[in-house]
């Protein structure tokens, strides 16, 4: 349709140009048989007189002749139309007021009249104005503009699909992905320019969603086996108990001290689901993009993560050696990692050995490590530690959902960091998070510029 309209606008346009400067061309050229006429018979006209000058036979149609005589009075050859009255202004040209007149009539055949002075008269030549020719062009240019218009919309509508042909296939893959969820069938990649763009985007975002939905899979699975074992242990108990005291026999086959033991492992089951539940929703819910970012400094988010830690294991020793290190992030989401990096420690740290908990600046770099002096990490699984569910052997009788490090790895990741494990000088285990560093706030820039970097 826009090809059709495009043509069809372009065709009136160059008929109206052609049909005006056609019909220019036309005028000029009667006008100029008119002058050249009237310019003959003016000059027999001088010669024998207006009243005596031979006029011309009339030739059965187009050209009209007559002659003006001084006292107002005409002649015109036998046998030719009679035109119209001598206007005032051609009776003007006759008394010699003035040399030669075009001018047109206003009736019917709309003959075109020149008037010209001869001697003690005037000589008239008159022309139809025949607008056929303009006629059969403009008619011409119809059939021709019609014939355009209708080549135009066919080969207009054949481009239009032979281009969109590819999003048609692209619009019916969609819909078949969508109906199927069948996510590995990529869309062929074909066409050119944005269509094949377009199409590779999506192969993109299909790509995405097989990622995405392969990690919840995964997760899905890996949660399952994890709460089996505990569940598991939890309905055993469980069932002990019912069954002991359906029997009457509770006291008499649980003395208080093992009676006193097992709820105390029903708690701490009951805790380590929660602790599991808790953290699954974390993974899941992947809200870490969720929080707003802003410039903090890491050695309060550090102070607020050892506080929580403390007051969840008041056992717990941490010693702090922060410097002021601001870095652009989401304060939630660090002080949730600091806080599993100092709980991780202090499974593993022993009772009289602190945890301890450094920050400072390396280049471009906030720099924040945690060791304890525990067992350490065996080099087997030093490349697994942030993996989700991944516990070592030693670790599988410690409380704990293998998550805690992975969680770690994930908020690190969203604030363009780093996370590394390596054995600490104690012997125990290092956990180092570089994150980049950032320009403090202007007031607090200005502030410190003249102090000596605080060790908290």
């Amino acid at each position: 349709m826009i090809a059709a309209t495009a043509i069809a606008v372009s065709v009136f346009v160059a008929f109206q140009v052609a049909s005006e400067l056609m019909d220019r061309k036309l005028r000029d050229t009667a006008e100029n048989q008119l002058r050249a006429d009237a310019l003959v018979l003016a000059t027999n006209a001088e010669r024998a007189g207006p009243a005596q000058v031979e006029l011309p036979p009339y030739p059965g149609s187009g050209r009209l002749v007559r002659v003006i005589l001084s006292d107002g009075s005409t002649r015109t050859p036998a046998g030719q139309p009679a035109l119209p009255p001598v206007s005032e202004h051609a009776g003007r040209v006759a008394q010699g007021a003035s040399t030669d007149l075009l001018e047109s009539t206003d009736w019917d055949d709309g003959y075109i009249v020149y008037t010209l002075r001869a001697g003690d008269g005037a000589v008239q030549v008159a022309h139809l104005a025949d607008d056929s020719p303009i006629n059969q062009f403009g008619f011409g240019m119809l059939l021709i503009g019609l014939f355009c218009v209708a080549g135009g919309a066919l080969v207009g509508r054949a481009v239009a699909r032979t281009a969109l042909a590819p999003i048609d296939r692209l619009t019916a893959a969609a819909v078949r992905v969508a109906h199927t969820q069948d996510l590995d069938a990529d869309i062929p990649d074909e066409g050119g320019g944005e269509i094949r763009r377009l199409i590779q985007s999506i192969n993109d975002m299909l790509a995405a969603l097989r990622d995405s939905r392969r990690s919840q899979r995964l997760l899905a699975e890996d949660a399952a086996h994890e709460l089996k074992t505990p569940l598991t242990s939890l309905r055993l108990n469980i069932e002990l108990l019912i069954r002991l005291d359906r029997r009457g026999t509770l006291d008499s086959a649980l003395p208080a001290e093992s009676r006193t033991r097992l709820l105390n492992d029903l708690g701490a089951q009951v805790a380590e689901l929660s602790t599991l539940a808790a953290e699954l929703t974390d993974l899941a819910r992947g809200d870490i993009n969720d929080e707003s970012t802003e410039v903090l400094d890491l050695a309060d988010v550090a102070v607020a993560a050892a506080t929580r830690a403390r007051s969840r294991v008041p056992d717990i020793e941490i010693a702090l050696d922060l410097t002021s290190v601001w870095v652009s992030g989401r304060p939630a989401a660090l002080q949730r990692a600091v806080l599993n990096l100092i709980d991780n420690a202090g499974k593993w740290s022993p009772a009289d050995q602190p945890v301890q908990v450094r920050l400072r600046t390396e280049g471009a770099s906030a720099v924040l490590e945690v060791d304890d002096a525990g067992p350490g990490i065996d080099a087997a699984d030093m490349p697994r530690v942030f993996d989700r569910f991944y516990r070592a052997g030693s670790a599988r009788a410690l409380p704990g959902s293998g998550l805690g490090l992975s969680i770690v790895q994930r908020v690190v990741d969203a604030h363009g960091g780093r996370a590394a494990v390596a054995r600490s000088a104690r012997g125990g285990a290092l956990l180092r998070v570089d994150l980049p560093a950032a320009a403090p706030p202007a007031p607090i820039a200005r502030l410190a510029a003249g102090e000596d970097t605080a060790v908290r």
